[in-house]
């Protein structure tokens, strides 16, 4: 059996109690380490919380080197942990898929995802987002123009846009660099952004959210990491109340 569990947004406290029963359960625990982080809560403190080792896989173990895993979820019953929710990234639904294939059964138990958190911390009506993007750190001369030709597609068709913010091992993207490559990406392909929602740490007890124009938000200092980018259409009036209320420079 191969459980999917999801773990939340910050720390050992957002997982469901039926999570922590499936955790507690399990012959063997895996935390995938690659597609978020609990910025609230380590390794250590993990196995220390749970009273189980947990090995951490990294994407080519997921992606590319399941075998270990899935013969686990075979023989017995596994944890598979993801930081939010385990079904948000489709790696995830990949796995399940993989897991289905080889007769091995699965389920998932959820955990609140930053998908839908963005919207409570910034009062954008969740039905008023497109397609969301992924914005990666360059490399070289690497740039990809995506994540700037998905906010323009979106914007003219009236909708918001969630960029998440790239992670790597040793680094997190933080909203001013966000900013500063959307603006470049968006130049480069003929459009420019208006307005940016900024937030950090969603999840977390003091989140941070502030929204204004590029420089209005490049001038804040968010704090830690995790950190995330909107990038809002037109505004309900209800949308501009909340965000004057609740997200100012």
């Amino acid at each position: 059996m191969l459980w999917f569990v999801g773990l939340g947004l910050w720390d050992l406290e957002d997982i469901s109690l039926r999570g922590r029963r499936v955790i507690a359960a399990a012959d063997q625990v895996f935390l995938e380490g690659y597609t978020s982080v609990l910025m609230g809560a380590d390794h250590a403190a993990m196995e220390e919380t749970w009273g189980r080792e947990v090995t951490v896989l990294g994407r080519e173990d997921v992606e590319n080197r399941p075998d270990a895993l899935l013969e686990a979820a075979r023989e017995g019953t596994v944890a598979f942990c993801v930081p939010g929710d385990p079904m948000v990234s489709t790696t995830h639904i990949d796995l399940r898929l993989r897991a289905h294939q080889r007769g091995i059964p699965s389920g998932i138990v959820h955990g609140a995802s930053i998908a839908t958190a963005v919207a409570g911390l910034t009062g954008l009506q969740n039905y008023r987002f497109g397609r969301s993007c992924s914005l990666p750190f360059p490399h070289g001369s690497w740039r990809p123009t995506t994540p700037a030709e998905v906010v323009r597609e979106n914007l003219a068709a009236g909708l918001h846009t969630l960029v998440y913010l790239d992670i790597q091992q040793d680094r997190y993207m933080r909203i001013p660099e966000a900013v500063d490559l959307l603006e470049d990406l968006a130049a480069s392909i003929g459009f420019s952004i208006e307005r940016y929602i900024g937030v950090a740490r969603g999840g977390s007890p003091a989140p941070v959210v502030v929204a204004g124009t590029a420089d209005d938000v490049r001038s804040v200092d968010f704090g830690g990491p995790l950190h995330i980018l909107v990038v809002p259409g037109p505004l309900h009036p209800m949308e501009e109340e909340y965000l004057d209320a609740f997200a100012r420079p």
